[in-house]
């Protein structure tokens, strides 16, 4: 908590953390990135998929991700799943 954080006079959309003994300048920063850093799970997400070697990682997870929401609104899809347990459970019978 040694650091002050205010708007900068000098640029937009950017914040500047000084330091509350001195005044002196340790930080800027963009308020996404005062969000990230203030919160733990973002931040935690934030430093594993900034890593030099999570590019795989990263890309295999947002793939995913993306699929799923892609297959959320996709009631085609669960029809069918519904349709192949429906038979599956007759022919078991």
């Amino acid at each position: 908590m040694s650091t002050a954080w205010r708007p900068s006079v000098t640029a937009e959309h950017v914040y500047e953390g000084r330091d509350r003994a001195t005044g002196e300048l340790k930080w800027s920063a963009t308020a996404a990135d005062l969000v990230f850093g203030a919160h733990s799970q973002l931040r935690a997400l934030a430093e594993v998929y900034a890593c030099d070697d999570a590019q795989e990682k990263f890309v295999r997870d947002f793939v995913a991700a993306w699929k799923k929401v892609m297959n959320l609104d996709r009631y085609d899809l669960l029809a069918q799943a519904r349709g192949r347990r429906g038979r599956a459970a007759t022919v078991s019978h």
